[in-house]
């Protein structure tokens, strides 16, 4: 029986790590979610009065379905927040939409990252669904032709694609967490412990991202310990 170290070794202990960060972005949200601000906002309102005191009067807040689904749409130009974000007043809600509209003031701004990974998602899903048929047809038909061998090492580098991504996104998320905390403390949002369970939440959050080019690289390292190397 095969026993492939590299999984064992590289990938699941990354796995187990993305695993404990999204169980702890969810039990940190719970949490603060109980915990209502002083000022009674909900995320909705919070949403609407960082985007308007950054110019973007004409970025819509809309309520959607979903748990954490929360995210800002460049295409539409839209901030959508989960329906517990848009109408809730907890300190984690405020949290949540300040981080939503913290990307949507980085392309008003023309953030260069932001930019980027929205410009590589169309070839960066190519190269996902790509990835493993060219390693499979690499495999079973570089017996036959030699040159075919090589669709192994493009579909390795069409999986690096989706790390390229995993990697672009993390300054692109620290980015709209640091927005988020600049706006809530400029317009006074949330005080003292109020803003400290943000920040855990935001922080929590940013941790899924971390754990995400974590997997993303170890398996990448994986299929080139495996099929780098190979000449047949």
């Amino acid at each position: 029986m095969f026993f492939d170290w590299t999984y064992f070794v590289l990938v699941m202990p990354a796995v187990i790590f993305a695993l404990w960060a999204n169980a702890r972005v969810n039990s940190t949200y719970k949490r603060y979610s109980r915990v209502s601000n002083a000022r009674g906002l909900t995320g909705a309102d919070a949403a609407r009065l960082v985007l308007d005191r950054n110019g973007l009067n004409n970025v819509p807040v809309e309520a959607v379905n979903g748990n954490l689904s929360d995210h800002y749409d460049p295409k539409e130009n839209v901030v959508r927040l989960s329906k517990d974000v848009y109408y809730g007043k907890s300190c984690a809600s405020i949290g949540i939409a300040c981080h939503e509209v913290g990307h949507a003031i980085q392309y008003a701004e023309h953030y260069a990252p932001a930019k980027f990974r929205m410009a590589i998602v169309p070839i960066t899903n190519i190269g996902s669904m790509l990835s493993m048929p060219l390693i499979i047809l690499g495999l079973l038909l570089g017996g036959f032709t030699p040159w075919i061998s090589n669709l192994v090492y493009a579909g390795i580098a069409c999986f690096g694609l989706s790390t390229i991504f995993q990697l672009v996104t993390l300054p692109t998320e620290f980015n709209a967490s640091r927005r988020a905390l600049v706006a809530i403390e400029e317009n006074n949002f949330l005080y003292g412990d109020e803003l400290v369970g943000t920040k855990k939440v935001l922080t929590a959050a940013a941790l899924t991202y971390v754990a995400a080019l974590a997997v993303s690289l170890m398996q990448l390292l994986r299929l080139l310990l495996i099929f780098g190397g190979r000449r047949d």
